[in-house]
């Protein structure tokens, strides 16, 4: 096991998998630059890592993450007014696009509320899972901003047009119920069950063919873009490639034996 001392989040690294705890639970884990300047380190660990099977995100305390913390914040004078582009160009542009582009899965547990850019960071990873108590609020348009950190691209591919209106427009909770009702969120928890499935995701990302597993979380994000044509190139191409791994020599020689299969991550 390896450990970054930082004081924002906690990161571990054990078995391949990358856990990263936002770590600010008196402030409901809200970001702050020191939070984003760790994160930056812990990505830069993580991407460096020949041997990355995953990473699962979750929050400490009774909340998620609550987005900016706006109290890091001076106030303005009559007359003043505050780039807000600056800290998305800077900070979150970059977390989002870098977990979007780890070469392996990225897991979300949902613990507790997960508002503005915290619901952003939770939809950018590719798996969620969220706890009953668990809440997802777009509250932008209380203080008259526009959804950001990518939650203008991912929640109408994720629930529809109106639904994504309805979230960001009126600023409604949606429950982790609710939320996975409509295809936002994989599954939703019990609370008392968070702990036991972290450690079953773990396993399965610690025996999983999880070179499969990254290019499939390729495939299905490129064919938002891509014509059936070129989905159709892109799965030759990742299966060709597939086909070359370790894992999948162990994989079809499992399915032979009718054995359960021990995949490597190579």
């Amino acid at each position: 096991m390896e450990k970054k001392v930082f004081e924002a989040i906690l990161f571990d690294y054990r078995d391949g998998v990358g856990y990263i705890t936002l770590n600010r639970p008196d402030r409901l884990n809200s970001f702050t630059q020191q939070m984003h300047d760790e994160l930056r380190e812990a990505m830069d660990f993580l991407e460096s890592r020949a041997d990355l099977r995953g990473v699962i995100l979750t929050g400490a305390g009774r909340g998620f993450c609550a987005g900016q913390d706006l109290g890091e914040r001076q106030p303005l004078e009559p007359g003043q007014f505050r780039d807000l582009g600056e800290a998305l160009e800077k900070n979150y542009k970059p977390l989002i696009t870098r977990l979007r582009a780890l070469p392996a899965p990225v897991v979300c547990f949902v613990n507790g509320v997960a508002a503005g850019a915290g619901m952003s960071l939770a939809l950018a990873c590719d798996l969620v899972f969220a706890v009953q108590s668990a809440r997802f609020i777009q509250a932008f348009a209380k203080i008259s901003l526009v959804p950001d950190a990518g939650s203008t691209h991912f929640l109408p591919r994720l629930v529809g047009t109106q639904r994504a209106m309805g979230a960001a427009l009126l600023a409604e909770p949606v429950s982790a119920e609710q939320a996975e009702q409509w295809g936002m969120i994989w599954k939703c928890i019990a609370d008392d069950q968070l702990q036991s499935q972290i450690q079953t995701v773990h396993t399965q990302l610690t025996t999983g063919a999880t070179r499969a597993m990254a290019a499939t979380k390729h495939a299905l994000y490129a064919s938002a873009d891509n014509t059936l044509q070129q989905q159709l190139d892109l799965e030759i191409e990742l299966q060709r490639e597939m086909g070359m791994t370790e894992d999948y020599r162990e994989g079809s020689k499992a399915f032979r034996e009718k054995r359960k299969p021990l995949f490597q991550g190579r």
